[in-house]
């Protein structure tokens, strides 16, 4: 099975190309997703976001305004709730790739945002990226509720540049041209896959998790 990675930075149309794919028949595990689950009333991240942020967690659930304010500007901060987020998150896709596998799929995407920012690509076997202008990338964050060009300043700042996204990537799919164009671009990249096998599934004395709540996306 080919685990492919699809990553870009924020609005550069990551989550429409993960549609795509999911309708072409590739199994999907969305990492945002994840993390929402995580934070969610009963979710495995609660208790530990509880005692290394406290004030966040109001009714049983992780505040995201609030932990976001907490971190924003503040690396140690941001740092301590990477270490308590990115093993729960890999241990979840690990057990999405379990299910996909035993359902036959040739290939699996891990929709990863932060994928080349966490050293992500050395559990893929392919990495797709997808971009787009910087004046739509720029017009489709700043159109979002809340969003503000300070916040979109600090979001990119805390991300790989696009342009070394680009030279990493094994594909880069455009997604300023339209759809019709990314949905061309994503079909000649799951044609090239065909036939060929990957080298990261199955992992090495993986165990899968009992009780695991996420379920991928499916076409």
């Amino acid at each position: 099975m080919i685990v492919l990675g699809l990553t870009g930075s924020i609005g550069m149309g990551k989550s429409t190309a993960a549609r795509m794919l999911a309708a072409m028949g590739a199994p999907v595990c969305d990492s945002d997703a994840v993390v929402h689950g995580l934070l969610a009333r009963g979710g495995r991240a609660v208790p530990a976001i509880d005692a290394a942020f406290p004030g966040v967690v109001i009714d049983g659930a992780v505040d995201r305004r609030a932990l976001g304010a907490a971190v924003f500007r503040d690396p140690a901060a941001l740092g301590r709730l990477e270490a308590i987020l990115h093993p729960m998150v890999q241990s979840a896709q690990r057990d999405f790739l379990a299910r996909a596998a035993r359902r036959g799929a040739k290939v699996a995407v891990l929709d990863i945002p932060l994928l080349f920012e966490t050293g992500g690509e050395g559990r893929v076997d392919l990495t797709v990226v997808v971009s787009a202008p910087f004046v739509v990338q720029k017009a489709r964050v700043l159109a979002r509720p809340g969003m503000t060009a300070e916040k979109f300043a600090g979001i990119l700042a805390r991300q790989t540049p696009d342009a070394e996204k680009r030279r990493r990537a094994d594909y880069v799919v455009p997604t300023g041209a339209g759809r019709l164009v990314t949905r061309r671009a994503l079909r000649c990249i799951v044609h090239d896959l065909r036939g060929r096998r990957g080298r990261h599934w199955p992992v090495r004395g993986y165990q899968p998790k009992s009780g695991s709540r996420f379920r991928p996306k499916h076409g």
